[in-house]
């Protein structure tokens, strides 16, 4: 059973709108649809848990969710944090299999890397979306000078889905919720190099692929998404 996990818990802080940006309209369709049409079409995929707000849970039910996105098996409650959340969609999980989880905030998912990020995790238990970095960057010392210029040719750039066999990603977050080290915790590979001793995968994946957090996200979007769906 492969299962993903689709994270629309987010606010509409930075987006300047008392509206999460999951659910903004785009292209006529709430950003969270695309994520979910793009697990709902591909093969590879048995199952969607989609981890929310309490506050949008029904009317995920009601606007969303139809016919077309019949593997949308649970729509949950997440939690304070990203983590929190990732753990509440784990626990749903009563299978083993590989798990998918992307931040439903990137709408330009595409068949391709869900395909390259499958075949990735079959041969290496964990993988996660990413793009070599553009421009070089700076580390920063305490008052905000530039201190150190890494090697540009080592950065990448991670994005979602971040995809692991159940059992690893499990015993990984299971460890952290024991040990209480949430401190720097950002994505679950994190959580993996913290608690696991297993290699992750970086699969290359395609800028396109971005995360709306401001406005001006939204208007790259809708150019992206034409060419996806």
């Amino acid at each position: 059973m492969n299962t993903a996990i689709v994270l629309a818990g987010g606010s509409g802080r930075r987006m300047n709108s008392d509206i999460p940006k999951q659910y903004m309209m785009l292209k006529g369709k709430p950003v969270i649809y695309y994520s979910l049409k793009a697990f709902q079409d591909n093969l590879h995929i048995d199952d969607i848990i989609l981890v929310t707000s309490d506050h949008y849970i029904e009317y995920v039910k009601k606007n969303i969710l139809d016919d077309t996105l019949d593997k949308v098996s649970k729509v949950i409650q997440g939690g304070v944090e990203r983590y929190d959340s990732v753990w509440e969609g784990l626990k749903c999980i009563k299978e083993s299999g590989y798990v998918f989880i992307h931040d439903g905030a990137r709408p330009c998912i595409s068949q391709k890397l869900i395909n390259d990020c499958y075949e990735a995790v079959v041969e290496d238990g964990a993988c996660i979306a990413a793009v070599p970095v553009k421009d070089t960057i700076k580390i920063a010392d305490s008052e905000g000078y530039a201190a150190k210029t890494p090697d540009r040719n080592t950065l990448w750039q991670i994005q979602t889905p971040q995809v692991f066999e159940y059992d690893i990603i499990k015993s990984a977050y299971s460890s952290l919720y024991r040990s209480g080290r949430f401190n720097g915790v950002t994505d679950d590979a994190m959580v993996l190099e913290r608690f696991g001793e297993h290699h992750i995968k970086l699969v290359y994946s395609d800028y396109r692929n971005i995360k709306i957090t401001t406005p001006e996200d939204l208007n790259t979007a809708e150019m992206f998404i034409e060419n996806i769906f």
